[in-house]
């Protein structure tokens, strides 16, 4: 495993979702910073869980980690999750899955187009339920913290 590349390829992965930050209106520099680092994170999660040989597990993990970071910033900055989970999740987007699931449409190949296609939508599963998890888990923290300091 080169973790050379790896980190280069999280650094431009960051530096990419900076931008996306700017056409968010993320206005705050330090917003613009810290949502720019959780595609940083994503993406180098994902490429150091490549080992494990079942790459809708790396996506589901690699989102996991960003939900839990967004809910993080989230709380330490006073604004929305989403404003942090969106950016960090562009380099996890299936794009190319999509564009290869639509040229074997095209093509007229209906074994790639079906076999493509299963596998971006398991990909775009894997993230959902990632950030499924983490948000159900914390929205059940927050009920179950609420419900002792009431009593």
């Amino acid at each position: 495993m080169d973790y050379t590349k790896i980190f280069v390829d999280s650094i431009f992965s960051g530096l990419a979702c900076a931008g996306f930050s700017v056409v968010f209106n993320i206005r705050r520099p330090v917003q613009i910073f810290f949502s720019s680092f959780g595609g940083f994170l994503s993406w180098s999660v994902y490429l150091l869980t490549q080992p494990l040989g079942n790459d809708l597990l790396c996506y589901f993990l690699a989102t996991v980690v960003i939900s839990i970071y967004s809910e993080i910033m989230a709380r330490v900055f006073r604004s929305p999750v989403t404003t942090f989970l969106l950016v960090a999740l562009f380099p996890l987007v299936p794009g190319g899955g999509i564009y290869y699931t639509m040229e074997h449409c095209i093509s007229g190949d209906t074994a790639a187009f079906i076999e493509t296609g299963l596998h971006t939508l398991g990909i775009a599963g894997s993230l959902a339920v990632g950030v499924l998890v983490v948000s159900s888990v914390t929205r059940l923290w927050k009920n179950i913290r609420q419900r002792y300091v009431r009593a």
